[in-house]
């Protein structure tokens, strides 16, 4: 037993939001959440945050993954993040996938990916963070490129690996998914399965567009930002999980053009890329 572990995971954007259907589809972003995991004598679980909140969710994954190793140890878990918290970009995810992870590497075990995505999704529904589950966001946190699931059943249906530049608009507000409106989402299942049978026809950004005038529609969110992403020629632009960020994908010379229009709203814009390889252990 190692003692201590470290381990990173990504956040992600949003094609399909389960949260009308329970099927959903995300992409990875270059944007990371580390975690380390040092073992202690103590039973208890004990956990820091450097960008601050609520340090529920990495200790219950962190006793998640000691008790699939029936480890009577206590820990301490810390993370660091360079996604903003409570935007749609997936932090949660990340941060419990980062937090498994580093435990795996403080006890010297080893699951499969998707068993860890398991660990991860169950401590964000226990810590009462997510509405489904957020297997789709958990599985491209921790697997990368862009994958498509159904997450009642927890089940990964594809991955693939994709290139795309991507542009983030993240206002100043958060929103945390624990108080989305459901019913209202679920009002337009209908017209998400039909963005969710493009994405499983490999239609990417024409799903994610579609999901995103759905749920700006549904959630009270301005589509003038995806509106702006269409004029320059963008075809992929969504709003976020349950917002308030936006993600677009396209080429360097698209989100050229539509980096500026985005910081006139004020907001905070990011520029970064699809990761394809996933969270990972720090060796």
């Amino acid at each position: 037993m190692k003692r201590s572990g470290y381990a990173y995971a990504h956040g992600a954007g949003t094609i399909i939001n389960a949260i009308s259907t329970w099927k959903g589809a995300a992409f990875s972003i270059d944007l990371k959440t580390e975690a380390e995991v040092v073992l202690t004598d103590s039973k208890k679980v004990q956990g820091y945050m450097e960008e601050g909140g609520d340090t529920t969710l990495i200790e219950r994954a962190v006793e998640l993954t000691l008790s699939r190793f029936c480890s009577t140890s206590g820990a301490k878990v810390a993370t660091k993040s360079e996604i903003p918290i409570a935007s749609g970009l997936k932090s949660s995810s990340a941060a419990a996938n980062a937090a498994v992870l580093a435990t795996l590497d403080a006890l010297d075990e080893k699951l499969k990916p998707i068993e860890a995505v398991k660990i991860g999704v169950q401590a964000a529904l226990d810590s009462k963070v997510t509405i489904t589950g957020a297997f789709d966001d958990a599985c491209a946190s921790m697997l990368g490129g862009f994958v498509i699931t159904d997450n009642k059943k927890m089940e990964l249906i594809s991955r693939v690996e994709h290139d795309s530049e991507v542009l983030i608009l993240a206002p100043l507000k958060k929103v945390f998914s624990s108080s989305t409106n459901v019913a209202r989402s679920r009002l337009m299942g209908r017209w998400v399965e039909m963005a969710y049978k493009e994405a499983l026809e490999g239609n990417y950004e024409k799903a994610m567009t579609l999901n995103g005038f759905l749920y700006c529609s549904a959630l009270g969110f301005s589509t003038e930002p995806m509106m702006a992403a269409l004029e320059v020629g963008i075809e992929g632009v969504s709003l976020s999980g349950t917002g308030p960020a936006y993600t677009a994908l396209g080429s360097a010379e698209l989100l050229d053009k539509l980096e500026p229009v985005w910081r006139r709203t004020g907001g905070k814009v990011i520029r970064t890329k699809v990761n394809n390889t996933g969270g990972s252990i720090c060796r």
